[in-house]
């Protein structure tokens, strides 16, 4: 299994018990999606790795304590100690509407209702506070703040995001 045909769904950060049990912070708005889980993909040395699992229980919100199969120990425990855990894309819940992962809109055209096509979304910088759409308009980058008041509609069938961004934004980027 490769990263990129994989998404991020956390990371171990603690022991649980001197048993080897590992608690995992989970990166994600709806942990209970992923409480019965069978397996998952561990991160060891540039490699994601199968592992399974024997029970696991949710906590603290957005913490899930996970049993492995094979992990007995404080010091099986250590060896994947800070490790990050990943699901092939297939088990990512679809969402509609409005809503999207970031790598679901790469390629998508852009166009903004009142200044027509923009260019083709290249990337999402989610760096900075805002998250941001990149996009290739014939070769010069423009960034749209992704705010859900911006994002009319998101169509996967004709792959297009429809935003409305303020006047002048648009302009900044292509008119210099």
């Amino acid at each position: 299994m490769r990263k990129k045909d994989c998404f991020y769904l956390g990371k171990i950060v603690r022991k649980h018990s001197f048993k080897g049990d590992v608690v995992a912070k989970l990166d994600t708005d709806e942990p209970e999606l992923y409480t019965n889980l069978e397996s998952v993909f561990i991160a060891l040395s540039n490699n994601l790795v199968p592992f399974f699992i024997e029970k696991s229980l949710l906590q603290k919100g957005n913490q899930l304590r996970i049993k492995f199969e094979d992990i007995e120990s404080e010091d099986d425990a250590d060896a994947i100690m800070g490790a990050e855990l990943y699901l092939p894309l297939e088990f990512l819940p679809k969402l509609t509407g409005n809503k999207f992962y970031f790598h679901e809109i790469i390629n998508f055209d852009i166009e903004d209702v009142n200044y027509g096509p923009i260019g083709v979304i290249v990337g999402v910088n989610d760096s900075s506070a805002q998250p941001l759409f990149e996009i290739n308009a014939n070769g010069k980058d423009v960034f749209i703040p992704m705010i859900d008041d911006f994002i009319k509609k998101v169509d996967r069938d004709n792959k297009k995001v429809i935003v409305e961004t303020p006047e002048g934004l648009i302009d900044l980027y292509l008119n210099n």
